[in-house]
């Protein structure tokens, strides 16, 4: 399952079933898990650890070493859940030492062509990233978020699950839960009602959602006000508490 134009070093690991495409470079230090798909001409760096399942296209190249000025060549470390893809052109750098020393993918998430994981991310799983998406160091990004097309996210952001980046949002502040965002620079718009409907949350939990974000948005009421107000509510309902734990954590503040 490994073609013969390939590179892979005797350093790395490779389960049962791992496919390596012609003229793809393994290094050291990688570990890949069972029936992960390499293609040709990709370059995959340690230390890396992948899962089983994965897909990596054509010209991707996962675990390289970061790129920050302060990194010195100090080991840290890529670990990629299963399921993944990463389409044409997909970089995911490692961490550093100035963070948690390692970049985090979870499962089930798809990267479309020209996407980019920068050093000490951590992504969630079941998430989409559009061509072109891209995120700066020490971003988090929840579980079922989708990264329109050409959207950037600022470096130590974090946008909350199930959360929707309209194509080419210019994200510079953390994005609650549910929330639909767009522009330069990104702004509420709405719930992100349709996304919830597919994965199964009732109308309650929608309208109780729904309800969360205009007195967050449209009561006029300061930050903490709102917060205050949402309180009850979250006591009464996870999916509200979820919402205003993340804004109360909040390190940029929050899109408004």
């Amino acid at each position: 399952m490994i073609d013969p134009r390939a590179v892979v070093s005797p350093e790395a690991r490779l389960g049962p079933d791992v496919t390596v495409g012609p003229f793809s470079v393994i290094g050291p230090g990688v570990e890949i898990g069972p029936r992960t798909i390499i293609g040709p001409h990709a370059v995959i760096n340690g230390p890396t650890t992948i899962g089983a399942d994965n897909h990596v296209y054509q010209f991707a190249s996962i675990g390289d070493a970061p790129q920050d000025m302060k990194y010195r060549g100090e080991p840290t470390r890529l670990a990629i859940g299963e399921r993944n893809v990463f389409r044409e052109f997909c970089t995911v750098n490692r961490g550093t030492t100035h963070d948690r020393g390692v970049t985090t993918i979870g499962d089930d998430n798809l990267l479309m062509a020209c996407a980019h994981v920068a050093h000490d991310c951590v992504v969630g799983s079941h998430t989409v990233f559009a061509n072109g998406a891209v995120l700066g160091g020490h971003v988090e990004i929840g579980d079922w978020v989708i990264l329109g097309g050409l959207t950037a996210v600022h470096q130590f952001t974090k946008v909350g699950a199930h959360a929707f980046l309209g194509g080419g949002a210019i994200v510079r502040q953390d994005v609650p839960p549910y929330v639909m965002v767009g522009g330069n620079p990104a702004v509420p718009h709405a719930v992100n009602s349709e996304g919830l409907k597919r994965r199964g949350f009732a109308e309650e939990q929608i309208r109780a959602i729904r309800d969360a974000y205009r007195v967050l948005y449209r009561s006029d009421l300061r930050l903490s006000e709102a917060l205050e107000r949402l309180e009850p509510l979250a006591r009464a309902r996870p999916e509200i508490r979820a919402f205003v734990d993340f804004i109360q954590a909040s390190t940029r503040s929050i899109v408004r």
